[in-house]
């Protein structure tokens, strides 16, 4: 064992395993509070989930415009800048909304912060696509999957156990976690923007230019197709990390520490499973690969639907988690692989936007069938979704898996 970890760490570069070890403090700080986000402001507000779904829609709305900044940015004046801005921002932000005790005071809060919190998400996908090769891509970003997972395991446990006595606790330990990471993160990281063109755009495009050349990756219509597809997916993922919660204590009288285990079952078979999928998916067509792990979605998230075992809600998260080892990893190598080195950042901005666009509307919308049509209706919903964007993939494998970039890679 220890030799094959040793042979492991040699196959990537320092910087990667630099990214790793922050990333895995951060997370395990992030999955303290995340998952149970919904059910704080629910609980300390007393409201339901249609309004706390508009507050989560209002954090990933002004999100969506510090993402879209943070791309320019990020293909401007680099990487490592954003992401330790991004670190610090968000350890003031997380404590400022464990303090705020008013429902009106939250929402222009959650404005400003979710401006502000996302601009540096495309540098940190930009700096993994700078560090690997293509080869690489895959399993890195599965590798990545494994040790976010690690985090599931211990986060959301004990998240669970102090959500139950102090939400107020989850908050300060997250914020406490960022610092630490922004320490690590400035005194090991180097810059890891490519220095070709660097010189020429700095001379010749202006911060506008910049920001104008977003026009060039819409124009992209393979990879604005390849958006949409995980847009439709993505609202349904999501579900998984908002609206499950609330669903499974009103419906099931499941308590926050019974959906923890959840996620922390969910964290375990990525864990066990992850690296060895993503080694054997890596000679695969991607696009057929996204299409099968959205069917897996789809059977998984509509099980909700029709049991009420706990046991069997554990069997649906394994497989909706079958169909995350399958699509995390090669949606992150596809957007890589889409986007051309000098506009790396603003590629990884569109793509951010699987995951912001979808908290716009997503949340809000669960939350309007949750508290006023048959809550199973959700999960229904969800599966057509589903089904919908697993054609729109393997539409997309038909028209470009002869295309060099999406070739597989060969073992």
């Amino acid at each position: 064992m220890f030799t094959r970890l040793k042979k492991l760490y040699h196959e990537f570069p320092r910087r990667f395993w630099i990214i790793v070890l922050t990333f895995f403090i951060d997370s395990v700080g992030g999955t303290l509070l995340f998952p149970f986000f919904s059910l704080y402001i629910t609980d300390k507000f007393n409201v339901g989930m249609t309004q706390a779904g508009m507050v989560l829609a209002t954090f990933s709305i002004f999100g969506i415009v510090g993402n879209m900044v943070g791309g320019a940015l990020t293909d401007r004046f680099g990487r490592r800048k954003l992401i330790l801005f991004g670190l610090v921002f968000s350890a003031l932000s997380t404590l400022t909304l464990g303090l705020v005790n008013s429902l009106a005071v939250l929402f222009p809060l959650a404005a400003f912060i979710g401006l502000l919190s996302d601009v540096s998400g495309p540098a940190h996908q930009a700096m993994m696509a700078d560090i690997l090769t293509e080869k690489q891509r895959q399993e890195g970003f599965g590798l990545m999957r494994v040790v976010r997972n690690l985090a599931w395991i211990i986060g959301p446990s004990i998240g669970g156990f102090l959500a139950s006595r102090s939400f107020m606790l989850l908050f300060i330990i997250d914020a406490i976690v960022s610092c630490i990471v922004a320490v690590i993160f400035y005194t090991s990281m180097p810059e890891t923007k490519p220095e070709h063109h660097e010189e020429e755009h700095k001379e010749h495009e202006s911060i506008w230019q910049t920001i104008a050349g977003y026009g060039i990756v819409l124009k992209d219509l393979a990879f604005m197709a390849f958006i949409v597809a995980a847009i439709l997916m993505g609202a349904v993922y999501q579900q998984m990390y908002n609206s499950l919660s609330v669903y499974l204590r009103d419906n099931h009288s499941i308590d926050p520490q019974g959906y923890g285990f959840l996620m922390t079952t969910s964290a375990i078979t990525v864990i066990l499973f992850q690296f060895w999928v993503s080694r054997n998916i890596k000679d695969k067509p991607p696009f057929v690969i996204m299409a099968v792990g959205t069917l897996f979605y789809m059977l998984g998230f509509g099980m909700f639907g029709f049991v009420s075992a706990y046991w069997l809600f554990m069997s649906a998260i394994v497989v909706i988690t079958i169909g995350e080892m399958l699509i995390m990893p090669t949606s992150q190598t596809l957007a890589a692989n889409f986007a051309p080195v000098e506009m790396r950042g603003r590629y990884m901005a569109i793509f951010g936007l699987t995951w912001l666009l979808p908290s716009t509307f997503a949340p809000m919308l669960a939350g309007l069938i949750l508290d006023n049509l048959n809550p199973n209706l959700l999960w229904y919903i969800g599966g057509i979704l589903c089904a919908v964007a697993a054609t729109a993939f393997y539409a997309l494998h038909l028209r470009l898996g002869r295309q060099e970039r999406f070739i597989p890679v060969e073992s």
